[in-house]
């Protein structure tokens, strides 16, 4: 169980941390990274894994994701129903995050109550909105699978390389979509801002989960090789 709240605890900090910056400190001009600037929103993102992969890592990995979950599940490291488990504590735990956020921004000046940094595309671009998605998804999944390798992995470095390879997707996908890559990360806002947000869900939960699935078996082979 303490696995599963640590994925619950991981992922609404990032939740919290990252939305929370594109939607008070990035939200000056009424715009994803007006104040900070993309690049802040992007470091927020980021640094949240960073800060989570040494606070939880050695308690569950800290995938904080269900795509990554699903990566790691289809590389042959953990049990389906180990999976499903961390998927599940992600989903609340962004839930509970993105209930934080509500609660700030309704009790303040931010935008309004329904302000909680949801993902979403717009109009006529879905099919840029899907292949970045599900593009810098494998990225990153693959990223996370070589990092964290028993064998060749970054070890103790290894919370570090994914936290900046998520900056680094953050800096080329916002423009695009506010960057997902992250199911959960995208669930529990689009709950609490409806609409559009809403609407739009079931791509940021397929386009993921399609990058991390190939980034499984791009990861198998690749590490086949290394044998």
């Amino acid at each position: 169980m303490k696995k599963y709240f640590a994925e619950m605890i991981g992922t609404m900090v990032l939740v919290l941390m990252g939305c929370g910056s594109a939607v008070f400190a990035g939200s000056v001009a009424g715009t994803v990274g007006a104040g900070v600037g993309t690049i802040g929103v992007a470091l927020a993102f980021g640094l949240s894994v960073v800060a989570m992969a040494y606070a939880i890592g050695n308690i569950s990995g800290c995938h904080i994701n269900p795509a990554i979950t699903l990566g790691v599940y289809l590389s042959g490291r953990m049990s389906g129903r180990e999976a499903a488990g961390y998927m599940i504590s992600q989903v609340v735990g962004a839930v509970v995050g993105s209930a934080i956020l509500y609660a700030l921004v309704a009790s303040g000046g931010h935008g309004g109550p329904t302000a909680t940094g949801a993902n979403s595309f717009a109009d006529g671009i879905m099919l840029q909105a899907f292949i970045a998605e599900a593009v810098f998804t494998f990225i990153f999944v693959l990223v996370v699978l070589g990092a964290t390798d028993a064998r060749h992995g970054a070890g103790n470095l290894a919370g570090l390389a994914i936290g900046l390879t998520l900056v680094l997707v953050h800096i080329v996908c916002i423009p695009i979509t506010g960057t997902s890559v992250n199911p959960a990360r995208s669930i529990g806002p689009a709950l609490f801002e409806g609409g559009a947000a809403l609407s739009q869900l079931w791509l940021f939960i397929v386009a993921p989960m399609v990058g991390a699935a190939l980034s499984a078996g791009v990861w198998r082979a690749l590490a086949g090789k290394q044998q």
